[in-house]
Formats: C-alpha cells, sequence, structure tokens
C-alpha cells in the first residue's frame, strides 16, 4: 500500500485551468461566431458553465484541439 502511495506522489500534478473565450480566440486564432458555430457542428470542444451567463473551456481541450489540426 506505501508502494503505491509513493507513486502517487512522485507524479507530477496536473493542473485544470479554466480559459475564457478572449484566451481561446488568441490561441487558436478564431473569431468568436466561427467558435460558436463550429461548437454546434462538434467540431469544436464545448466550454463549462460558470454560472450565470459566463462560460469558459478546460485547457487541456483547447491544447487537444490545437495539436489535432497540427498533426
Amino acid at each position: 500500500m506505501a508502494e503505491q502511495t509513493e507513486q502517487i506522489a512522485d507524479e507530477p500534478r496536473r493542473v485544470t485551468r479554466l480559459i475564457r473565450l478572449k484566451e481561446v480566440q488568441h490561441r487558436v486564432g478564431l473569431g468568436r461566431s466561427t467558435i460558436y458555430r463550429w461548437m454546434s457542428e462538434g467540431i469544436f470542444p464545448k466550454p463549462v458553465s460558470l454560472g450565470g451567463h459566463a462560460v469558459a473551456w478546460i485547457e487541456q481541450d483547447i491544447e487537444a484541439w490545437i495539436s489535432e489540426r497540427i498533426e
């Protein structure tokens, strides 16, 4: 049991970061309307709700989407 705890402790912690629309636009080079249209078509990752009308995207989802386009 102690070995398993040590292995988990040695792995780097991955922080989930949420990014807002302006940063998403900057990273992917797309406009707001294109991002929302592609989301409705299932081409672009969907955001998570922060409450009210506020949304943000999971940074790893955006990075994965960019990586798919590069490869």
